[in-house]
């Protein structure tokens, strides 16, 4: 589906053109094209590597989706893919979004988001001076934008490990129920570092060193996204390593409450075994046990078991098994 298609010049708009008319736009000096399009079909996509001379390797990515995020050349344009990251009902999922970029146009898909690109282009409008950058500035909008997204997103995450582990050291609720909401955790975190790590190899390739002609203009802005990824790289390492000590914490510590009622279990087990091997003794029934004529054998027999066993009792409860 097509969402835009403008035409500008010299970093101002000069309006929005329908597809056909593309290809003349391209011709005027100092024009260049920006179309974004949505879910589109192979006959849209089709329409837009005649009218591009798109390179058919990078069209086949773009029809096809679910592709890591990256940075291709193709002669002097580029093909870039980078993934969006959004929350629904608490899952993080992911769409994906891939930006053809030559020296006169940009063309940006996006698959499975509904998070859209209309403030990015409001604001590029808003800054002529920049827009006149060219396609290189309209990539680094778009990149920075959905960069700009992961930093709340890697916000919940961090709140929602605090809440864990407040939960774990505090008693609150059972501790699977913990484990499993540190695993659903782990997930999301996933989803997000392969987001960012393959991006930001790819972004580093748009500053410092051999940077593609059409990028070469804005690869100051490309470093201040690069700098961005390296930050929230740097807190998904220290969530990984968070969760993974918290999920060891969690199982230490059910071994530990298991090892306390193992403990219960065998003290009352012991008192117990103090009955049974006294009722074992006085139950053989020996014809010349003295204990069986005498009156008072059955009250001293019970005061005997309840004796000790009070004892043991004792005992196991001021060695804290009990």
């Amino acid at each position: 589906m097509l969402i835009n298609c403008v035409a500008y010049q010299e970093g101002k708009k000069l309006s929005d053109i329908p597809v056909e008319d593309i290809s003349e736009y391209l011709k005027q000096p100092g024009c260049f094209v920006w179309v974004a399009l949505r879910d589109p079909d192979p006959p849209e996509l089709a329409v837009m590597q005649h009218e591009f001379g798109l390179h058919e390797l990078a069209v086949e990515d773009a029809s096809r989706g679910h592709q890591r995020p990256k940075l291709e050349e193709y002669g002097d344009s580029l093909f870039a893919v980078v993934r969006t990251v959004y929350l629904d009902h608490e899952e993080l999922c992911s769409g994906e979004v891939a930006v053809f970029v030559g020296p006169n146009y940009v063309l940006s898909v996006r698959r499975d988001s509904a998070q859209g690109f209309l403030g990015v282009r409001a604001r590029a409008e808003r800054e002529p001076h920049l827009l006149k950058k060219g396609s290189g500035f309209v990539l680094y909008a778009l990149m920075d934008a959905v960069v700009d997204r992961y930093f709340p997103i890697i916000d919940k995450l961090e709140s929602d490990l605090e809440s864990i582990e407040d939960r774990i050291f505090g008693g609150q609720g059972a501790q699977r129920d913990n484990i499993e909401r540190l695993y659903d955790l782990k997930r999301n975190t996933l989803v997000l570092r392969h987001a960012v790590m393959p991006l930001l190899d790819a972004v580093g390739r748009l500053h410092g060193g051999r940077v593609p002609l059409v990028a070469h203009q804005a690869q100051d802005y490309f470093r201040d996204i690069h700098d961005h990824l390296l930050r929230i790289a740097g807190r998904l390492d220290t969530i990984r390593d968070t969760i993974a000590t918290a999920i060891q914490v969690t199982l230490s510590m059910v071994a530990i409450d298991e090892n306390e009622i193992n403990k219960q279990l065998a003290a009352y087990a012991a008192i117990f075994a103090v009955f049974t091997a006294f009722a074992g003794i006085w139950g053989m029934n020996f014809e010349f046990m003295p204990e069986l004529k005498w009156k008072y054998g059955y009250p001293a027999a019970i005061v005997a078991m309840v004796s000790v066993s009070y004892y043991m009792y004792r005992r196991f409860k001021k060695a804290g098994w009990l």
